[in-house]
């Protein structure tokens, strides 16, 4: 499986079997062996990313990983950059088992300095784990990296932030991409959560599926049942 997983401490493992119990699994769901990450023979060969749209920013996009997330943390031009605002730069490596794309950064976040922090980062991590992924296994980003309070999506940083997204995804090159919460679905799929919910998509040619952002699931235990549903969805392998 992936990373540190299969040397769990006793605390890690109770982590997570919270977590298999609180989503419903407390019951055997299958006979054999789940191959999350399938055989590497059955994988179909990485497809040329199509041509992403120009982001509405004034400077270039980079072509390169490194580049981008330097233009990332330097760039006046990406959606919410003001003198005042703060970076919320990706964590992780390129070509990572799964990508989490999620909502607009919060004061936590800023706070962690990370994509997700405080107590969802935790949630999000034996999410992961329940799945057989380390959080070294996950590269992961903020639809929009830059905070800035108060500020809400309109329907043109939603444009520019797909625009961006997209390149980030075809730039990161993940295995796997789960977008959590719903300015993410808004952005690249055009549909609320709701709605994007329980199907696999293609984004970047890169198998897609939506769930709950961590934070909801803190507040809302109920929907933790879903978001293992879409966890499992997320892993079965290609047909």
């Amino acid at each position: 499986m992936g990373g540190e997983h299969d040397r769990l401490t006793a605390a890690e493992a109770a982590s997570v079997i919270g977590w298999w119990i609180e989503a419903g699994v407390d019951v055997a769901i299958q006979e054999k062996p789940r191959a999350w990450l399938g055989e590497a023979a059955t994988h179909a060969p990485a497809l040329e990313p199509p041509p992403v749209a120009a982001a509405s920013t004034s400077d270039e996009i980079p072509g390169s990983l490194e580049a981008f997330r330097g233009w990332l943390a330097q760039s006046s031009t990406i959606p919410f950059s003001t003198t005042a605002s703060k970076r919320v730069l990706p964590k992780g490596l390129e070509a990572a088992e799964v990508m989490l794309l999620v909502d607009m950064p919060t004061p936590e976040d800023v706070a962690d300095d990370q994509p997700i922090g405080g107590q969802a980062w935790e949630l999000t991590q034996r999410m992961l784990a329940a799945i057989g992924l380390g959080a070294e296994d996950a590269y992961v980003a903020s639809l929009s990296c830059a905070y800035s309070p108060g500020s809400r999506l309109a329907a043109k940083d939603l444009e520019a932030c797909a625009a961006i997204a997209r390149r980030h995804i075809a730039l990161a090159k993940p295995k796997r991409l789960l977008l959590l919460g719903d300015g993410p679905n808004r952005a690249l799929l055009g549909k609320p959560l709701t709605t994007a919910r329980g199907h696999v998509h293609k984004i970047e040619g890169v198998r897609t599926v939506a769930t709950f952002h961590p934070r909801h699931l803190l507040q809302r235990a109920s929907d933790k049942a879903l978001a293992w549903r879409d966890l499992l969805l997320l892993m079965e392998e290609e047909v």
